[in-house]
C-alpha cells in the first residue's frame, strides 16, 4: 500500500472533517482500498476495514503507534507503544469477505460491520446495544433465547471469525499493578495523524506561498526534503 501524496491527504482531510467517526472510517477505508466498491465498505466485516486503516496508517506515518490510557483503578496515566503490523493478524481474505460467517449455539452469524455499529451507536445501554448488534448479525436462529454461556460462546466465535474487529492491547499499571485492556480505534488513530499532517501542510503552504508566491499545487508537488529546505531558507513564518 502506498502513502498518500500531500494533495491527496489534504483532500481526504477536507472531505472527512465534518463527518461522523464511523462515516469517516468508510471514507478512510475507501482511500486505503480503492479496489473495494465504495458503496460496499460499510457492510464489510469490521476486521477487514480495520486492517485497511492500519495498513494505510503504516504506509503514511510509519508502523509505530504511541498512545496513553488512564488506569481505571488509580488514575495513573500509562504510555504504550506498539507496531501496527503486530495487529494485522489473520482475517477474512478479500475473496471471502461476503461469506465471513459461522454457525454456533444454534445460530448462523455474520461478522459485524460499520453499518451495524452505526445502527446501535446512539444506545447508551451497552448491554442492550450488544444484544441489538447480535440480532443484526444473526442470519438464522433466535439470538434472544441464548443464555449467558451461549452468549459467551457466540462472542468467542465472532472474535475467532474476525479477530481484527476488536483491537485491544493488554497493559499493566506501573503504579498499582492493575491489568487492563486498552481498546484501539483504527479509524480514530488514522484520522488524528491525517488531521495533524494536514494542518502542518497548510502552514507550510501558507509560509512558502507568502515567501515565494507559489501556488498550493506547486508547493505540494515538491518532495518533503525540498519543501523543508525552502522552509528553512524562508525563515520563521
Amino acid at each position: 500500500m502506498r502513502a498518500l501524496a500531500g494533495s491527496e491527504l489534504l483532500s481526504l482531510w477536507e472531505r472527512g472533517s465534518n463527518r461522523h467517526a464511523l462515516d469517516r472510517s468508510v471514507l478512510l477505508a475507501a482511500a486505503a482500498r480503492p479496489d473495494w466498491p465504495a458503496e460496499a465498505i460499510a457492510d464489510l466485516p469490521l476486521g477487514a476495514v480495520n486492517a485497511s486503516l492500519l495498513q494505510l496508517r503504516a504506509a503514511c506515518f510509519g508502523p509505530l503507534i504511541e498512545g496513553h490510557a488512564d488506569c481505571p483503578r488509580c488514575g495513573q496515566r500509562l504510555a504504550f507503544a506498539l507496531d501496527a503490523r503486530e495487529l494485522l493478524g489473520p482475517a477474512c481474505d478479500d475473496d471471502d469477505l461476503a461469506v465471513c460467517e459461522l454457525e454456533i449455539a444454534g445460530l448462523r452469524l455474520r461478522a459485524p460491520s460499520l453499518r451495524d455499529l452505526a445502527a446501535v451507536a446512539s444506545d447508551a445501554d451497552a448491554e442492550r446495544a450488544a444484544r441489538q448488534l447480535l440480532a443484526r448479525c444473526t442470519l438464522a436462529g433466535d439470538a434472544a433465547r441464548l443464555d449467558v454461556a451461549a452468549l459467551r460462546a457466540v462472542e468467542e466465535g465472532l472474535d475467532a471469525l474476525d479477530p481484527q474487529a476488536d483491537l485491544a492491547l493488554s497493559v499493566r499499571c506501573v503504579a498499582c499493578g492493575h491489568a487492563d485492556l486498552v481498546q484501539l480505534d483504527a479509524g480514530r488513530l488514522l484520522w488524528e495523524e491525517i488531521e495533524a499532517r494536514a494542518l502542518l501542510l497548510l502552514r507550510e503552504v501558507h509560509q512558502l506561498a507568502g515567501a515565494y508566491g507559489w501556488s498550493e499545487a506547486q508547493i505540494l508537488a515538491l518532495t518533503p526534503a525540498r519543501r523543508a529546505s525552502y522552509l528553512a531558507m524562508a525563515g520563521p513564518a
